[in-house]
């Protein structure tokens, strides 16, 4: 054994905060000494709180205001953003990610430099719901296929060469869009040296460019990286369970409820056959109320069905967008 004392590791905790208003999709950020965006982030005290999430739910309340619905954890971060380099004499921390939802009418959030803030601003290019966005043939594209044809070596740790990954990721060259690929959109941006994160980090790739593209907005740490594998998550739950209706009030239109999932999705639905998906999933009843607050006509006003829960395993909306 080495007589070297190991470093010292600290349990953090970080939140990707997920509330829609305005049918945008928002996220809770919060500022604090360090000027750069970030989630809600603290530390783990074993003594204070007995379970991980008991200390989240704790520390995001206190600091925001924000009272806590829907919790998920969803991955232990302890690498990108916050490994240890040479001659550190700081703990090196791990923060176990955590996905939340909530509604913005239901909880105010309180604290000094914490709001919340559309998730597109630091993803431009995953929302899709009126068109391919213009960045991605403006400014991705050219910059990573030149980056993928700098080593056409066999990578021996990787199962895909750059430009196949580069294919399948972005759809480029008949490949379709996944939606749920948010993270690796983002690690392969990240490895191509093509977000500041990159740079931050002293990645090789990064500090060999003159010029850094635009690419949405950055954020402390990896939380990036966080709120990606977030994205993701969410995306790939609307298929499978009934989170979408963490985000919206007890009664709602088939509007709002078609509003949401595209906004969660960053795809465009077409609305009769959403509304057939719907009706097909019976996951909401109708409350016998009309609306006349939607802003054209009115509208019936529906809830979600609970009873589905009991009924099968995977009562989600299977969405199927135009592309």
């Amino acid at each position: 054994m080495s007589d070297t004392p190991l470093k010292p590791i600290e349990i953090g905790l970080t939140a990707a905060i997920v509330a829609i208003d305005g049918n945008e999709p928002r996220i809770l950020t919060a500022r604090g000494e360090d000027p750069l965006t970030g989630l809600p982030f603290g530390p783990f005290d074993a003594i204070s709180h007995r379970t991980f999430e008991i200390g989240l739910r704790a520390w995001v309340e206190e600091q925001t205001g924000l009272r806590l619905g829907y919790v998920e954890q969803l991955y232990t971060f302890g690498d990108r953003g916050r490994h240890a380099r040479e001659g550190d004499t700081e703990a090196h921390v791990a923060s176990i990610g955590y996905l939340a939802l909530t509604r913005v009418a239901d909880n105010a959030v309180q604290a000094k430099g914490a709001s919340f803030e559309p998730w597109y601003r630091f993803f431009p290019w995953e929302d899709w719901r009126i068109t391919r966005p213009d960045i991605i043939e403006r400014a991705i594209l050219p910059e990573l296929m030149r980056w993928a044809a700098e080593s056409e070596a066999p990578e021996t740790a990787r199962a895909l060469p750059r430009k196949d990954r580069v294919r399948f990721y972005f759809g480029t060259e008949g490949a379709s869009w996944d939606e749920e690929r948010v993270l690796d959109r983002y690690e392969l941006l990240y490895e191509a040296g093509l977000v500041e994160e990159a740079r931050r980090d002293g990645r090789p790739a990064a500090l060999a460019r003159a010029t850094m593209p635009m690419l949405g907005t950055s954020m402390r740490f990896d939380h990036r990286r966080i709120l990606a594998t977030a994205i993701a998550r969410l995306r790939a739950k609307l298929k499978y369970r009934p989170v979408v209706f963490e985000l919206l009030p007890a009664e709602f239109t088939l509007t709002e409820l078609q509003r949401t999932v595209e906004a969660i999705s960053g795809r465009h639905l077409h609305k009769q056959n959403f509304r057939r998906l719907v009706e097909t999933g019976a996951l909401v009843e109708p409350t016998g109320v009309i609306s006349t607050q939607t802003g054209g006509r009115p509208a019936a006003l529906f809830r979600f069905r609970r009873d589905v829960l009991q009924e099968r395993p995977a009562p989600g909306l299977r969405v199927t967008g135009r592309r």
